[in-house]
């Protein structure tokens, strides 16, 4: 039984510890965000969630620039999405995005490739000031 526990405990930590922690700043506000790098986890996204917290975000990494399409597809909340290309500039956004209506969705396309895309509570990005060209931190624990 001993043994049992210990095993649990040291996966415990060994699940903690590879935790990757990431963050996105913006004028010296930031976001705890989760990370969507998978196609799996890209394909999710924030669905069928209830709320995001305060402060936190999701970050969708891509492997290379590109215009990426969202849509807000069995979303509970509306967000901001804001589109950064690799030199971590904001090329796009829209904001204050609403639910789909029911039975028909559409996607939102940029006019600008991005490699990363950020999704955070709606009225956010006015609310810090957030505007086409401002730079991003981004901190998600692998080379970026």
């Amino acid at each position: 039984m001993k043994f049992r526990y210990i095993i649990i405990v040291l996966a415990v930590i060994l699940i903690s510890c590879s935790r990757i922690e990431s963050k996105v700043c913006f004028k010296g506000k930031c976001f705890d965000t989760e990370i969507a790098d998978s196609e799996e986890e890209r394909s999710m996204g924030l669905m069928f969630r209830d709320n995001l917290d305060l402060n936190k975000g999701m970050l969708f990494v891509f492997d290379e620039e590109d215009k990426y399409p969202f849509w807000m597809k069995n979303m509970k909340f509306p967000v901001d999405i804001i589109w950064i290309n690799e030199g971590n500039e904001i090329v796009y956004m829209h904001k204050n995005t609403p639910l789909c209506p029911e039975n028909v969705c559409f996607s939102i396309i940029p006019n600008k490739e991005a490699k990363y895309v950020l999704e955070i509570n709606s009225g956010i990005a006015d609310k810090i000031n957030l505007n086409i060209g401002d730079k991003a931190e981004i901190n998600y624990g692998r080379d970026n």
